[in-house]
């Protein structure tokens, strides 16, 4: 056991117990965290070496102990390196999705050639140099209450402004919404004559405002959505009402798109009928502080939205755009609606959650002409109003059997087929991993890293001082690998084959989605690894025998939000006739992007190869793994992911995999099997929760009041907590405060809805995602009640924000990484979990970067050191009885004082998505574990288990 111990301790690069801290804008600093766990002192911190994986442009360190890299001093023998500041967050309520931007340009352009510094903007308009560590947190109120204290600030934007002059050769802004987007940050940048990517301050604030921009594409010939301005307190109900009636919209009941003027395109974005909703929906948004300029339009029924990146590849000030292959969004309804999802349009919610509600079409599914046209008329959009580098711009084509547009007639737009209406331009378009920029990009050659760089390196052009910049570097694209498995595989000296696989048909199919996708892009990065991402289809798209199918995908198929559309994607794909049309628009493409790049240095090609995807029942590929001699990574979560299937069915060919085995995943996906397990550890602190599971049938034929007083009788409780019995730890998960409650709740079972309203359980909560089918068996428990903990907003004559605990029952709730070898897990430092709306962790706050908010480190103010330490010692006691391996996450409550834990779940599959806890945990190490390096940690412990 010694030597196990040793072996496996000696592997892990987060293990290193240095004493290890580094100044703000450094690389490796996350928090200054005194609880950090201590390992086996006798540790070399040289025991490995550090490897460059060129091919997507990240120095990625398989070390114990990662360099420190001040990004802020660059040697003389790396005067060539390229210093860019990515400043992220803002003052827009897109600033937690501005993190996700920037987490995601940070992974795919740092390099031995280029090397990131971050900054960060708060809502309050403060700059702060942050540790790139701190990009990967869930949202910016993960750290917005340390900012003063770990962070080097600023004392005034134009102090920020002569810093980065100093520091940084150009600056990479990814602020969505105001000051990123109206010129702000441009103009200061301007001001400081500080080079930065992106379109000019003067151009952006014409084109971010929706109604000047509106004014200005009428004014240059294009056809525009009918609207009104709402401005402030000058509101004329009567004028209002005459647009109405011009617009042939009834005042009394007319559909209308209210949304500010001046927030993005996704913010307060909401439905109106009638002038009198539509001024009370204004007025909301102007007293919510959103906008004090609101655009009233008409609702555009019939017609489909569609979405372009433009890419400008000229030289300099030379613009030459191209616009790459659009995307169609098409909004869809599942099961029962109501008429709020009869109103869908395109929100914050469907844009940056996978959920079936949207569906996404590249290219779009228009006659080839409209297409054509899209793409014209976005490029002479784009050098109309001066833009630069890139852009995205958003509209809507309206067949010609919908009702024409008023004063449409000679503008740009009118054609035989229908209608070309632009009506928004984003100027910094979204960069989270599967946003438009990388769908579209994909589409036509350019792998993340690549089409990022070939934005910076055009940028650079309009600068001479960065010329030397644009030479041809040793950064080289990574050439996608064709899919066909051939003999030559194993041939390959030091390649190891690794198959990434998500999917599933449960609930959290869409999470699995967004694991993989993760895990795949960051081993990609290792160049001696040979990653393919693959698709487990639904259980009603089978194989001829009957069993389950896999897919495996070719890059772009993967950028999609829902497995639904990925496997649509595929089948696509293999349709002859769509495969010619989108090998056509994608070469039409190609030729006039390298038009220009081919005059450029620094771009050295395209590299994502047009593929096709390739079918195999589940047996087969399990086959073919063992037959290549593969590694597979399981980021499916819940069903055979979970519960021992597909692990008994790799074992049985000997194909490593990631995670625990079998008979440990069986275990822990029974919630109730799991409490027996560990009934046991009582004496020693660990605790579980009695239970009672009623059949789904059972629920539905007998009386809710008779159900529920057997339910508070037996389980000796006021509250009740009910969750799937065999799904994943997000889905279906409720409080119910009495009967009514429960009668809800049982009724969104038998009505099969995907997702249960916010608020419609007696005690306030968010929106409830809902098991797909309803699930068999459903769990009760009593509702444990934790202690509240706020982060506390700046208020008065305070200079900073702060935890504040309410609540005295001294239980917090917590989620925690395990990992390690069988026998010999390691517990990562716990998450205090913090709930933004009513007592159960939505999907968004558990998954979704920019919502949520986690404590990692827990605070010594929270948590004494005392107490961590106890719980961590149960966390491995829990996880080794378990015969857990690899890694797991658990969620628990935990008693601050005594460092009990109170068991909730185990996740044998847990979530890997961009800002899940896991990686904030990883990186509450010292030294920090960076998300590359954990999931190949992840990967090299599958690789070397006995099966």
């Amino acid at each position: 056991m010694a030597s196990s111990y040793l072996s496996f301790a000696s592997k892990l690069s987060f293990l290193h117990n240095g004493n290890y801290k580094n100044d703000a804008v450094g690389r490796n600093l996350l928090f200054d965290n005194p609880n950090s766990y201590k390992w086996n002192r006798k540790f070399s911190d040289s025991c490995f070496s550090k490897t460059r994986c060129s091919g997507v442009g990240v120095t990625r360190a398989a070390s114990t102990t990662e360099a420190v890299v001040d990004n802020n001093r660059v040697s003389k023998e790396d005067s060539r390196v390229l210093r860019v500041g990515l400043i992220c967050g803002g003052p827009s309520a897109e600033r937690g999705i501005s993190l996700n931007s920037a987490r995601s340009v940070l992974d795919h352009i740092e390099g031995d050639d280029l090397q990131v510094s971050c900054y960060y903007i708060d809502y309050d308009m403060n700059a702060f140099a942050i540790s790139s560590a701190q990009v990967y947190s869930n949202t910016p109120a993960d750290f917005d209450f340390k900012l003063e204290s770990l962070a080097k600030g600023f004392s005034s934007l134009d102090e920020f402004a002569e810093h980065l002059a100093a520091s940084v050769d150009i600056v990479f802004p990814v602020i969505h919404g105001r000051f990123g987007e109206d010129g702000g940050i441009q103009e200061l940048l301007e001001r400081h004559n500080v080079p930065f990517v992106g379109t000019g301050s003067r151009e952006c604030r014409k084109a971010f405002d929706k109604y000047d921009a509106s004014l200005e594409l009428s004014k240059q010939g294009f056809i525009t959505v009918p609207s009104f301005l709402v401005q402030g307190s000058e509101i004329d109900e009567c004028e209002l009402s005459k647009w109405f009636t011009s617009n042939q919209l009834d005042p009394n009941s007319g559909k209308v798109v209210v949304k500010p003027a001046r927030a993005g395109s996704s913010i307060g974005v909401t439905v109106a009928y009638g002038v009198s909703d539509s001024l009370k929906k204004a007025n909301d948004l102007i007293s919510e502080g959103i906008d004090d300029k609101i655009l009233v339009e008409i609702f555009l029924e019939g017609g489909s939205e569609f979405t372009a990146i433009v890419l400008d590849v000229g030289s300099g000030f030379d613009c030459h755009p191209v616009v790459l292959l659009p995307t169609e969004v098409e909004i869809q309804f599942h099961g029962s609606v109501d008429v709020r999802e009869e109103d869908a349009i395109f929100n914050y919610r469907r844009k940056y959650l996978p959920t079936q509600q949207v569906a996404y079409h590249t290219p779009p599914r228009f006659p080839l002409k409209v297409i054509e046209n899209i793409r014209e008329g976005a490029s002479i959009l784009f050098r109309q109003l001066g833009l630069r580098d890139f852009a995205r711009i958003d509209g809507w084509f309206l067949p010609n059997s919908m009702h024409a547009l008023s004063s449409s007639a000679g503008k740009f737009g009118r054609t035989e087929l229908g209608t070309i209406i632009y009506n928004d331009i984003n100027l910094i378009s979204g960069m989270e991993q599967t946003s438009f920029l990388f769908q579209q990009a994909s589409k036509v050659g350019f792998s993340h890293s690549n089409i990022l760089r070939s934005v910076i390196h055009h940028a650079c052009l309009r600068f001479p001082n960065l010329a030397s910049h644009n030479e041809a570097s040793a950064h080289l694209p990574r050439r996608s690998k064709s899919l066909p498995f051939d003999e030559a595989f194993n041939k390959r000296e030091g390649i190891r084959k690794i198959f990434v696989l998500f999917g599933g048909d449960t609930s959290e199919r869409q999470v699995s989605l967004m694991s993989g996708t993760n895990v795949w892009l960051n081993l990609l990065a290792f160049d001696e690894l040979d990653v393919t991402p693959c698709l487990l289809a639904p259980s009603d798209d089978h194989s001829d025998d009957g069993s389950r199918v896999v897919w495996s995908l070719p890059y772009s198929l993967v950028l999609r939000h829902t497995t639904e559309e990925v496997l649509d994607a595929c089948i696509e794909a293999i349709e002859p006739a769509q495969a010619a049309l989108t090998s056509h628009l994608r070469n039409q493409v190609m030729n006039d992007l390298m038009e220009c790049l081919k005059k450029h240095s620094w771009f050295t090609g395209f590299d994502i190869a047009d593929e096709q995807p390739v079918r195999y029942s589940l047996e087969k590929w399990v086959k073919l793994a063992k037959e290549v001699q593969a590694t597979v990574f399981i980021a499916v979560h819940g069903g055979i992911g979970e519960d021992g299937t597909l692990q008994s069915l790799l074992e049985s060919e000997g194909v490593p995999h990631t995670g625990p085995g079998a008979a440990a995943s069986k275990t822990c996906m029974d919630k109730v099997a799991t409490s027996l397990a560990l009934s046991h550890l009582a004496d020693l602190g660990v605790l579980t929760i009695n239970k009672d599971v009623r059949r789904k049938e059972d629920l539905l034929n007998m009386p809710a009041l008779e159900i529920w007083d057997e339910l508070i009788s037996k389980l000796q409780c006021e509250t009740l907590c009910v969750k799937p019995a065999r799904d994943g730890c997000s889905t279906g998960v409720a409080r119910l405060c009495c009967v009514e409650d429960l009668a809800v709740y049982i009724k969104a079972l038998k009505d099969c809805l995907l997702r249960i309203p916010p608020d419609s359980f007696s005690k306030s909560h968010g929106m409830i995602e809902m098991p797909s089918p309803p699930p068999e068996r459903l769990i009760f428990e009593p509702f444990i009640e934790t202690d509240e903990i706020v982060v506390s907003s700046k208020s008065g004559g305070e200079k900073a924000q702060g935890l504040v605990w309410k609540g005295n029952s001294r239980w917090v709730e917590i989620t925690v990484g395990v990992i390690g070898t069988l026998g010999s897990m390691r517990s990562l430092s716990p998450s205090v979990t913090v709930k933004e709306t009513g007592d159960i962790l939505s999907l968004e706050e558990k998954f979704q970067g920019g919502t949520g908010i986690n404590l990692t480190p827990p605070p010594a103010s929270i948590v004494s050191n005392e107490a961590l330490e106890r719980c961590k010692h149960r966390i491995e006691l829990i996880a080794n009885t378990l015969q857990l391996e690899g890694f797991s996450r658990i969620d628990a409550f935990l008693n601050v004082d005594s460092g009990e834990v109170l068991i909730i779940e185990v996740n044998t599959v847990p979530g890997m998505t961009p800002s899940t806890v896991l990686i904030h945990q990883a990186l509450a190490e010292q030294p920090p574990m960076y998300p590359h390096k954990f999931f190949r940690t992840l990967l090299d412990l599958a690789s070397e288990r006995i099966i």
